[in-house]
C-alpha cells in the first residue's frame, strides 16, 4: 500500500486534487473529516475543547461551533497551539486505525491518500511514502475563502496568515502541484505526477 500525504495551506485546492486522485483509483482519507469526528459531542477532544475555550465555543446543538472557535484560535497563535495539542493526537489515533482497517482488507487499495492541512506539522508525514504539496497565490486563497466559506476578506487573510508559509513546506515536498490556472491544468499536473509514481 503506497501512501501519499497530500497537504497545502487553506484554500489552495487540496480537496480538488484529492478528488482527482480518487478518480484515478486512490483511496482518500480526509484528516479534516476525522478531526470533525474526534470532536463530536461527548468525545475526549470535545470535553478538552470545552474546558480549554469555554462553553461559548459549544453551539446550541451541543457541537463545537467551528466558526466561533476559529475566530479565537486563528487570531491567537498560543490558542491555536492549544487546540492542535488536543486534536492532533486524536486524529493520529483515528488515522492509524483507518490505515490498519485498509491494510487488513483481502485486497488493500494500492494507493492511499491522506489529505491533511497539518500533515508536516503533526508528524503524519512519517506515515507516508511521498508528500504532495498544493500551492496557490495568496489572492486566489482569499477569493476562494470569501466565495466558498462566506468569510470577509479580512477574516480570510487572518486564517491564511495563521498558517506557516508554503515556502517552509516546499523543501519537504516530493511533488508540488501549482493550482493557479484552470481545472484542466490542475488535472494534467496530478495525472503526470500519478504516472511518474506508477513507474
Amino acid at each position: 500500500m503506497y501512501i501519499i500525504g497530500l497537504t497545502g495551506n487553506i484554500a489552495t485546492g487540496k480537496s480538488t486534487v484529492a478528488r482527482i486522485l480518487h478518480d484515478l483509483g486512490a483511496e482518500v482519507i480526509d484528516a479534516d473529516r476525522l478531526a470533525h469526528s474526534v470532536m463530536e459531542p461527548g468525545t475526549e477532544a470535545w470535553q478538552a475543547i470545552r474546558q480549554t475555550f469555554g462553553p461559548e465555543v459549544i453551539g446550541p446543538d451541543g457541537a463545537v461551533d467551528r466558526r466561533r472557535l476559529g475566530a479565537i484560535v486563528f487570531a491567537d497563535p498560543a490558542a491555536l497551539a492549544r487546540l492542535e495539542a488536543i486534536v492532533h493526537p486524536a486524529v493520529g489515533r483515528a488515522l492509524a486505525q483507518r490505515l490498519e482497517e485498509l491494510r487488513s482488507r483481502p485486497q488493500p487499495p494500492p494507493v492511499v491518500v491522506i489529505e491533511a492541512i497539518k500533515l508536516l506539522e503533526s508528524g503524519l508525514a512519517g506515515l507516508c511514502n511521498a508528500v504532495w504539496l498544493v500551492v496557490a497565490p495568496r489572492e486566489v486563497q482569499v477569493e476562494r475563502l470569501v466565495r466558498t466559506r462566506g468569510l470577509s476578506p479580512e477574516e480570510a487573510a487572518v486564517r491564511i496568515d495563521a498558517q506557516p508559509p508554503a515556502e517552509a513546506k516546499l523543501a519537504q515536498a516530493d511533488v508540488v502541484i501549482r493550482n493557479d490556472g484552470s481545472l484542466d491544468y490542475l488535472r494534467s499536473q496530478v495525472e503526470d505526477a500519478w504516472r511518474r509514481m506508477a513507474r
